[in-house]
């Protein structure tokens, strides 16, 4: 029987960019077996070394996890519909908060509402929401929670609004480029909603300074772009008892849940260990629509005043994946995980970690070349270009942004690519790999060494410090 499988944008690199794939089989294992066979590249992505799936990986039949079924051995037929979900980072008490005749005017649309009234709407002022990360997912999370009324809004971000930034992160202008961005979102705040606390924290979220800044707050929203931060908000909310409310974003697609362990499971529960560092793209290094965060941050603020107001149905439990090229939104169901570390039956995380060696920054697992990766400077190979010394210079970018920019004499090979076009390489070559960052060529310089290729080296900075310290007239993306 054939049964269709879902491919996350994420993983679709590894099969010829196909969102999904007909396969026969009458179990999930018979679907994977004949699934990695024609695509054998995903499988190291998605299964261990003794064939178990990997932590990070979640697969569903239908909207149901296959861990609270049969696992591998959950029967399916030609109706169901598989999906490979990866990691891709109550109501409030009222208070004493009165509302002025400015602000009852502010908010008539919301008081006219039964759902909301005047109750609702003092809950709202009344309420404190954290929110972790002013990019693309803060912005629209932060406006729409200042125009809806909520009294006191945290935000927590180191970063100066950059020229990047500007095609997602709505909350900033032209004008504010260069400045820090919490800078720039008092002002615009402050300009959307004068009846506001903003309370800011021009730091990085980290294990020492977590649990002092969010337990004050009654919500937290997770607005984080990596996976040490995203773990360490989950945890913080666990210890803390507060709901996390929880967006991820990645081109297309979009994922977004309410994780709040005293109702139902914890981010760890969904994903109880991070993915390899770099086998999952950050948006940097894949793009995002920029509207997608748009759509997911939007949800997140919903979710936040749901939970505030005590009404409807909060996303605990679900997960909502939207795909906006298809234009559609599915739920899957998710349940507490009695083994789960920190919110589990029996914890063994009971204070807040190091995230970055758990996620593999900066350890020993993230380094499993032969040697250290040989790298060149920019300025080193423009002099060496210059002595008209013999480089071959591989582009490992995608060829969409090899249009945008590209450096003379190049050969574009996408790093996907790279294995089944090595034999258009010479072993005797002296080659320069490079990328957008250095980060995909640092990959493809590892490959090829492993291959057999001593003359390698990777461009620090890739293009972009070519376009920084030798070429200024380079567009810069």
């Amino acid at each position: 029987m054939a049964v269709k499988i879902l491919i996350p944008t994420a993983l679709r690199q590894y099969t010829n960019d196909l969102a999904s794939i007909e396969v026969v089989g009458e179990t999930v294992g018979d679907l994977f077996l004949a699934f990695t066979r024609e695509f054998p590249e995903i499988r190291k992505h998605l299964f261990l070394e003794d064939g178990k799936i990997r932590n990070f990986v979640n697969v569903y039949v239908n909207d149901d996890d296959i861990r609270h079924l049969q696992r591998s051995a959950t029967p399916v037929k030609d109706s169901d519909v598989v999906s490979i979900v990866p990691s891709v980072a109550g109501g409030s008490q009222s208070g004493d908060a009165e509302l002025s005749p400015q602000e009852i005017e502010r908010y008539s649309r919301h008081l006219i509402m039964p759902e909301v009234a005047v109750s609702g709407q003092k809950k709202l002022k009344a309420a404190s929401v954290l929110l972790v990360g002013v990019g693309g997912l803060g912005s629209p999370v932060s406006m729409y929670l200042a125009a809806a009324g909520v009294g006191r809004i945290g935000l927590i971000d180191s970063d100066v609004v950059d020229t990047t930034n500007l095609q997602r992160q709505v909350l900033y202008s032209t004008a504010d480029v260069g400045r820090p961005k919490l800078q720039a979102a008092i002002d615009r705040l402050n300009g959307i909603n004068p009846f506001l606390k903003i309370e800011t924290y021009q730091e990085r979220l980290t294990s020492q300074n977590a649990l002092e800044i969010a337990a004050s707050y009654d919500i937290i929203v997770d607005g984080t772009d990596n996976f040490p931060t995203r773990y360490l908000v989950n945890d913080v909310c666990v210890l803390l008892g507060k709901p996390n409310v929880y967006g991820s974003i990645f081109r297309f697609e979009g994922q977004a849940s309410v994780f709040y362990a005293g109702e139902g499971p914890c981010y760890r529960c969904l994903y109880p260990e991070p993915p390899p560092p770099g086998l999952v793209p950050s948006c940097a290094e894949g793009g995002v629509l920029g509207i997608l965060p748009g759509t997911i941050g939007m949800i997140q603020a919903t979710e936040a005043v749901k939970l505030i107001i005590g009404k409807g149905e909060p996303l605990i439990g679900r997960l909502l994946l939207y795909d906006a090229l298809a234009m559609t939104y599915r739920e899957l169901k998710l349940r507490k995980d009695p083994d789960c570390p920190i919110c589990g039956e029996k914890p063994t995380v009971t204070r807040l970690i190091d995230y970055d060696h758990f996620c593999g920054i900066g350890t020993a697992a993230d380094r499993r070349v032969p040697e250290p990766v040989r790298e060149i400077s920019v300025i080193e190979l423009n002099n060496r270009r210059s002595a008209g010394k013999e480089l071959h210079l591989i582009d490992v970018r995608e060829p969409h942004e090899f249009d945008i920019c590209r450096l003379p004499d190049s050969l574009l090979i996408p790093l996907g690519s790279l294995e089944q076009r090595i034999a258009e390489l010479d072993r005797s070559w002296d080659i320069v790999v490079m990328c957008r960052s250095g980060i995909r060529s640092a990959k493809a310089v590892k490959f090829l060494r492993e291959a057999g290729f001593e003359q390698v080296e990777n461009l620090k900075g890739g293009i972009l410090a070519w376009a920084d310290e030798i070429d200024s007239s380079l567009p810069k993306y």
